[in-house]
């Protein structure tokens, strides 16, 4: 099982989760977004969760053809396993083909997005730079610059074959924030990419954002990058929330125990004509899930019929006794509560 450590985050007040076993040994690069820098702290966030990662970051030049340049003959240089962007570092992380990505709240119209939130004239670094610029100036010369730039975005898929075109779309992930004022691209990215995924979050990330959205995005691409099996744990939806629909005590607090060892997928059962349920499930688990949900919800009339490793379950629906795997059942003596079925995993160690 991996050994999870705690950082407490002063300036927050939140405790920040690491990560020794992800990404081990392997580079992530960050690519930051506009008026920002490498020590953005965004990076910092990365270099705290992944502590056996190496994590490489650049001051990004104003000019976006110098921008792209070096982003370019850095990736050449770094061979990075993994390109995290955020905001125009998400339009241009999407331009770096070849690697595995993640693409958080991209601005693929970040010329139209300088206009429409003041983004132009003089302005000020939010963090440090190398060369110890702090101001600099966007121009109507500037902003005709970056509008030539975002339409070479998605330029590079055209180029490739059928075949390559799918390999590259497998490796590009985005998250786009639900709550996010300022960008909002996701349609324009579904056209041409599939693994776009709303989250519960503004524009700029934070602690929670980055360990409940981003971190499960890394974990998948790690295990993937590594041939990794993790055993599977199947949970029903009523093993998650109640007869009103509302979340069970530390329900949550549990599911993201098991996300950081196990592949967990939820399951509900199958509509056959009440669409109005099937949507009510789906919604229930978007909010409350989110991120790690996607592509992990499972609806089905036999849970005999599930492949994996444990299945906890808060009724004998659906043949649920004839799972082939360890049937855990919720609200039972042995497992009356979610804080009863922690330790129980606890001990297993991740097996």
């Amino acid at each position: 099982m991996a050994k999870i450590a705690y950082l407490c985050n002063m300036e927050t007040n939140s405790y920040i989760k690491q990560f020794p076993d992800i990404m081990k040994g392997k580079k992530v690069m960050y690519v930051h977004g506009f008026g920002s820098s490498a020590q953005s702290g965004t990076v910092k966030r990365i270099q705290e969760m992944l502590p056996n990662a190496i994590v490489v970051a650049e001051d990004i030049p104003l000019h976006p053809e110098e921008g792209i340049a070096m982003l370019k003959t850095m990736v050449a240089r770094e061979k990075p396993d993994l390109i995290i962007g955020t905001s125009m570092g998400g339009m241009y992380t999407e331009m770096l083909y070849g690697f595995d990505r993640i693409l958080i709240n991209p601005a693929f119209e970040i010329a139209d997005t300088m206009g429409a939130h003041g983004l132009t004239g003089k302005q000020v670094y939010q963090n440090p730079r190398k060369d110890g610029v702090q101001e600099f100036l966007v121009t109507k010369g500037i902003v005709k610059e970056y509008h030539e730039m975002q339409e070479q975005c998605f330029k590079g898929l055209d180029e490739m074959t059928d075949e390559e075109k799918q390999k590259e779309r497998s490796r590009v992930w985005a998250l786009f924030g639900d709550k996010d004022e300022l960008v909002d691209t996701y349609d324009l990215y579904m056209q041409h990419y599939f693994q776009g995924i709303s989250f519960h979050g503004e524009h700029r990330t934070n602690d929670k954002v980055f360990h409940d959205s981003v971190m499960p995005l890394i974990r998948w691409i790690d295990d993937k990058q590594e041939g990794r099996e993790r055993p599977i744990i199947y949970i029903t939806v009523d093993a998650l929330r109640d007869q009103r629909g509302m979340q069970r005590s530390s329900a949550m607090k549990a599911f993201r125990y098991l996300l950081e060892t196990y592949n967990v997928f939820i399951v509900a059962e199958a509509p056959d004509h009440d669409l109005t349920a099937t949507q009510d499930i789906y919604s229930w688990v978007q909010e409350n899930v989110n991120v790690p949900a996607y592509q992990h919800l499972v609806f089905t009339h036999r849970k005999d019929l599930l492949y994996g490793d444990y299945l906890i379950d808060a009724s004998a629906s659906n043949r649920s006794e004839d799972f082939m795997g360890t049937r855990i059942v919720f609200g039972s003596e042995t497992f009356k509560t979610w804080e009863d079925i922690i330790p129980y995993f606890e001990r297993l160690g991740g097996q």
